[in-house]
């Protein structure tokens, strides 16, 4: 291989921390979140484009597209991380295509999050602020933000593009994005640096989007319904459960990697002092979070179908369709069946014998 750094195979093996179940889990995993991944935000982004003309897109729609494009760069990598885990950690492709699954993996991350947060700031100000949010340009708008989301989130990937992330661990065997320098102390430091301001930033987007949604919480149910408005009802209970599948989203992917991350930085770069076991034990739950992570791009599709009445509405009719057309095909075949074994009289010929 051409390119690939070598690191020092005493330093990066002394004290082995791994986790081996992660090379029959994460082949496995990843394969079903690929093949759903890719289904579900490729039909979610078909639909989009058959409801919605361009300049007809208004600013929360903007948004959700923007976070299945997201979904989807993650998706187009994971064939590449199957193949790593499958080959017990072993990275067969060229380095570059590391450097770009990694940070299509870190863009994913990033850039879900922050539009799960600007579609929550955008609840929040179409519940308690309702005609301040429609005056406004939203469309423009829903660009403007998209658009400063990438390239805030391409700015922070960009010095990993021009880094080194392939390390020779041993003959025919390299890692990729785990090759942990344990002599550099200052190295270390400026790492775990980042990774706790990353941390920082994402619990302070987090509390943004938990204040957001108790807001809207608050204002729905303070806000009395007459019985006979049933559309206003389905708005709010939409709107309800938009929130929750938000935060759900939230707890359920990124919040534990957040959590551990911090401790896991410092007990693999030897930053902090621990036993061997404490070590394993924040590796292992480090692998558990990053398959919770991946679960975000089958998630999100949630958020989509209490977010937007249309998008509903087409995914129960095509529901409706599909069981509809389940129930006709069954009773074509029972019909069939039943044709086939029902006795058939027929005259008796002239020259014919009937039997006895």
């Amino acid at each position: 291989k051409e390119n690939i750094s070598s690191g020092n195979m005493s330093t990066n093996l002394s004290n082995p921390v791994d986790s081996s179940f992660r090379y029959t889990l994460f082949p496995i995993f990843y394969s079903l979140v690929f093949f759903m991944g890719l289904i579900c935000n490729s039909y979610v982004l078909w639909v989009f484009n058959k409801m919605h003309q361009s300049r007809g897109m208004n600013e929360i729609k903007i948004y959700m597209i923007n976070l299945v494009v997201a979904d989807l760069l993650f998706v187009a990598a994971l064939p590449l991380w199957i193949v790593y885990y499958h080959k017990n950690g072993n990275w067969i492709f060229p380095e570059f295509l590391c450097t770009l699954s990694g940070t299509m993996f870190f863009i994913n991350t990033y850039c879900s999050i922050a539009f799960l947060a600007v579609i929550s700031f955008n609840r929040y100000r179409a519940v308690t602020r309702p005609l301040e949010a429609a005056s406004s340009d939203q469309r423009k708008r829903g660009i403007i933000v998209s658009g400063i989301i990438w390239v805030l989130n391409l700015c922070c990937a960009g010095p990993y593009l021009f880094d080194t992330h392939v390390h020779k661990i041993d003959e025919d065997y390299y890692r990729c994005y785990e090759g942990y320098n344990k002599t550099d102390y200052e190295a270390n430091k400026k790492v775990a640096t980042i990774h706790f301001l990353i941390i920082a930033l994402f619990f302070f987007i987090f509390l943004l989007v938990i204040i957001c949604n108790l807001l809207i919480i608050r204002t729905l149910l303070s806000q009395p319904v007459p019985q006979q408005n049933s559309r206003k009802t389905g708005v709010k209970q939409r709107a309800l459960w938009m929130v929750c599948a938000v935060l759900g989203v939230f707890i359920i992917c990124f919040v534990p990697h957040h959590i551990i991350q911090g401790p896991w930085t410092l007990a693999i770069l030897n930053l902090w002092t621990t036993s061997q076991d404490v070590k394993q034990r924040l590796n292992d739950a480090h692998q558990i979070t990053l398959c919770l992570m991946g679960l975000n791009c089958l998630l999100d599709p949630i958020v989509y179908c209490f977010a937007t009445r249309k998008f509903k509405i087409h995914l129960m009719m095509r529901l409706k369709m599909f069981k509809e057309s389940r129930k006709c095909s069954r009773y074509t075949s029972d019909m069939g069946v039943s044709m086939e074994l029902q006795p058939h009289n027929h005259p008796v010929e002239p020259n014919e014998t009937p039997l006895a």
